[in-house]
């Protein structure tokens, strides 16, 4: 466990969610075990080129949202239209579909934080969001159309840097709230979202500031989409809603999906003192990497590390255990094992969020965090959708000489693993997300019982 600094507490939620209207709406849908994966038509137009066509997927007009296209280069968004007025013209210009996403839900989460203006544009309020990659639809036909149509680079105008650098989404959150605090971005893989949280943190804690808006933002892109297909890590051959599958004995990859998840974090005191309402408190937070130079593969080791930098000696079992649970064969085993090791196989259940929604990659940590604050909500543990048989028989690498973990197989746990949402007392949560590279990040929270 982490000693010393301030205590650090979340005020504010937001996010674009897969076939959701806001936050309330992302909730009702989770809680009655609903799944927000669907078929992806963009992807399936392409035929036998894709293998998996199943996507938690945002479009323009589901957020009120309209592209307008160059008359100069085709496919080039050289337009943005917020139909709500929410975001002001001078901020959309500069502003990719992903950036976008992460203006309104700032927006969001620091109108239910209650943040004044003053507040807001604070030396002491800093912005911390990331993505795992993106910018591809506006990068796309630009370079197409200098590369390989020869048209002159200002052909697609003047903005296609702003909307496509790695920091976007901070960088115009920051010039839409006007803070003049830190205003930075971390990027790392698929534990981008719950790392910028982390960061966040940090920043509170040891006093750098006060207040921050963090997250993480994946914007819909099916450059991204192609990309993992091409791994062939992917599910497949399942409908929509059976394709994320954690620890199910048939899952065979993950589901690529998009959206985003921004939270307000303050100084705990601060908060309590203007009276807000206190949806959690972050009570630890630890990452580190594998070690092992394994670009891809899971480390149970890494994991084992990561667990003891979180708790440390203090013997807390949370209860609830929010995984990454991507769905993959070796993930999800991996996974599921370093958390017996280091919780035992009592006292606590695990949810896999991404079995309602997919993966939205960079925002996944930030988008799951939000799911934790929701369980803390309602009082429920979200489910493991999909879970109908886990296997029987240990896995190969329990078999190896230097295997010193767990010798149970997967099944050996199901009590931990619920397949439907149910109710139950719920005052700690312990948050996990991973990422390519062996990058691991940890959070616990609690629920504000003061």
């Amino acid at each position: 466990m982490e000693l010393g600094g301030r205590k650090v507490a979340v005020v504010g939620m937001g996010g674009v969610f897969p076939t959701c209207s806001g936050v309330q709406d992302f909730s009702e849908k989770l809680f009655t075990n609903q799944s927000l994966i669907r078929t992806w038509e963009k992807a399936a137009a392409y035929g036998k080129n894709i293998r998996s066509v199943v996507s938690g997927y945002v479009s323009e007009e589901e957020l009120n949202l309209e592209v307008i296209y160059s008359d100069y280069v085709k496919g080039y968004p050289d337009v943005y239209v917020d139909h709500l007025g929410r975001v002001p013209d001078a901020n959309l210009a500069t502003a990719d579909m992903g950036s976008i996403w992460a203006m309104i839900s700032s927006q969001d989460a620091i109108k239910m934080a209650g943040w004044t203006e003053k507040e807001t544009r604070s030396e002491k309020t800093g912005v911390v969001i990331g993505s795992g990659s993106g910018g591809h639809e506006i990068q796309r036909p630009a370079w197409h159309a200098f590369f390989e149509l020869g048209m002159k680079a200002r052909a697609p105008g003047s903005h296609s840097v702003d909307r496509s650098m790695v920091y976007r989404e901070a960088a115009n959150v920051s010039c839409l709230i006007k803070n003049r605090g830190v205003c930075e971005a971390i990027s790392s893989a698929c534990a981008t979202g719950l790392g910028n949280i982390g960061h966040a943190y940090r920043l509170i804690k040891y006093g750098i500031q006060d207040r921050v808006v963090a997250g993480g933002v994946e914007g819909t892109a099916l450059e991204t989409f192609i990309g993992f297909d091409a791994m062939q890590v992917l599910s497949r051959g399942f409908e929509p809603g059976a394709s994320s599958r954690p620890f199910d004995v048939d899952r065979n990859g993950f589901v690529c999906s998009f959206g985003a998840g921004v939270v307000c974090l303050e100084d705990y005191e601060m908060a309590k003192a203007r009276g807000a309402n206190v949806l959690a408190v972050i009570d630890s937070y630890f990452n580190n990497s594998d070690g092992d130079g394994d670009m891809f593969f899971p480390s149970f080791l890494g994991q084992r590390r990561l667990w003891t930098g979180l708790l440390g000696k203090s013997g807390i079992v949370p209860d609830v255990v929010k995984v990454h649970g991507t769905s993959t064969p070796a993930g999800d085993a991996i996974e599921l094992l370093s958390v017996v090791d280091s919780l035992g196989d009592k006292g606590y259940h695990i949810s896999a969020p991404k079995s309602q929604f997919g993966h939205t990659l960079g925002a996944a940590g930030a988008v799951e965090f939000v799911t934790a604050l929701l369980m803390f909500q309602n009082q429920k543990v979200l489910p493991c959708l999909n879970s109908f048989k886990l296997k029987e028989e240990q896995e190969t690498f329990q078999t190896s000489d230097n295997w010193d973990g767990p010798d149970s197989p997967v099944a050996a746990f199901r009590g931990l693993i619920p397949e439907q949402v149910f109710a139950k007392e719920i005052n700690t949560i312990t948050c996990l997300n991973y990422g390519f590279g062996g990058t691991n990040s940890a959070i616990l929270i609690s629920k504000d019982n003061s």
